[in-house]
């Protein structure tokens, strides 16, 4: 494949692309939603066949979890893209405004990134929130999936064309590298000329891989080591559903809960109790060690001492770190060292604990007695997100229409020149 001609090719298409009316956009995505709707069977077999091929090849459960689409995920899917086109169109939005005592009225207006590129690995879903974010905020994107998801994002992508076709929108809007050849990344980190913002979504490998190779500004982020803190004030019968949320409603993804933190006054009680109560669920334990060999729960067979280097483990799984700190300036200082900064929360009746807790995590979303699963761009109202960011410039959390522009100064004088 040219890399430099596929983004060549967006580069141009994004120009037209920025110009287009809403309208015309939600016409694209609206004709999408009804593509997948229309098409499960052959999207699931496609998927089927990367799915029979990656367990071949030993991918991990989370990783063929992410891999794969059923009927229910696909009319998931339709169902964000109906969301996303009922959301207002961020390009063009004027904020900031104000006028001079020289007389010059300025006024910031928002605009889109230009061309994005976004690599991934195992998650087709991504194809459409990815493609349907893009469209929406008037960017043009380079899609790169992983081979192991190949067959599903060929025809996810051809069904995104059709679609963009009878809306009258170029297909160049959305490219694909259609090849797994790993030499097209490196390729592809050197199209800074072209490619105005580069997003891996993958493990910590593929983001320091992007980091250190790019010549692309790179936003990283979708690594979660999340926690929650069990607090000495906290309402222990609503904890416990509550962290069973945050842990077994889907264990393979990035805001599922890696490790409970418990104040010291509760642990002899609180533990025993949490772990009978996702036990039963499949869950397994690594127990803060020095807890364990004075607790009767050594001879739990979902039970082990955990290891030094557990509490910096994204699980990914039904497995649970369970560590007792003295209180909440402890659970602080835990957090701060282990926490990837992606969603940290807090179970507390104590109003000045958890203002406390939200003002020292530095996390892109930090929960008071809520469950850390709400980290989604479909939760938080967005619709979908292209990715979640962990780092500080220039957004972070789920990014979706407004953090995928940037904006322009306007600038209106009445023939007005500087003194």
């Amino acid at each position: 494949m040219d890399i430099k001609q596929i983004c060549q090719d967006a580069k141009q298409a994004s120009r037209g692309l920025a110009l287009l009316p809403a309208e015309q956009k939600n016409r694209a995505l609206e004709n999408l939603a009804d593509w997948l709707v229309s098409h499960i069977d052959p999207i699931t077999t496609a998927n089927q066949q990367d799915v029979a091929d990656g367990r071949e090849a030993g991918l991990t459960d989370a990783l063929i979890d992410r891999l794969t689409l059923t009927p229910a995920r696909i009319e998931g899917m339709a169902a964000d893209l109906r969301h996303v086109i009922s959301l207002s169109d961020p390009v063009g939005e004027v904020f900031e405004e104000e006028t001079l005592e020289n007389g010059l009225s300025l006024r910031k207006q928002r605009i889109p990134l230009g061309v994005l590129a976004v690599i991934y690995e195992s998650r087709p879903n991504v194809t459409v929130d990815v493609a349907a974010l893009a469209l929406k905020s008037g960017n043009a994107v380079i899609l790169r999936g992983g081979s192991e998801t190949i067959r599903s994002n060929r025809v996810l992508v051809g069904g995104i064309h059709q679609a963009l076709e009878a809306a009258g929108i170029s297909p160049d809007v959305v490219q694909f590298i259609d090849d797994p050849d790993r030499a097209l990344v490196n390729q592809l980190l050197k199209m800074h000329d072209f490619v105005d913002m580069l997003i891996p979504r993958g493990g910590v490998g593929l983001h320091r891989f992007c980091r250190e190779n790019s010549s692309i500004p790179v936003i990283t982020g979708g690594i979660g080591i999340c926690h929650l803190f069990v607090d000495e004030s906290a309402n222990l019968e609503k904890s416990l559903p509550l962290i069973r949320n945050a842990k077994i409603q889907r264990p393979t993804v990035c805001n599922s809960l890696d490790t409970v933190l418990v104040h010291r006054k509760l642990a002899a009680d609180f533990i025993p109790r949490l772990v009978d109560y996702l036990k039963k669920d499949g869950v397994t334990f690594r127990v803060d060690a020095d807890f364990l060999k004075d607790s009767n729960l050594a001879n739990d067979d979902s039970v082990q001492a955990a290891r030094p280097d557990d509490f910096d483990t994204e699980w990914l799984s039904l497995v649970l770190g369970i560590k007792v700190v003295d209180g909440l300036e402890a659970a602080l200082v835990h957090i701060a060292a282990h926490s990837t900064g992606h969603s940290d929360g807090i179970l507390t009746e104590n109003a000045e604990h958890a203002a406390r807790f939200t003002n020292e995590v530095d996390s892109a979303a930090v929960y008071v007695n809520a469950s850390t699963r709400f980290t989604d761009g479909s939760q938080f109202g967005l619709g979908a997100e292209v990715a979640i960011s962990t780092q500080r410039l220039h957004a972070r959390g789920p990014m979706a229409l407004r953090e995928l522009t940037t904006y322009k100064w306007v600038a209106q004088g009445d023939y007005l020149v500087r003194k």
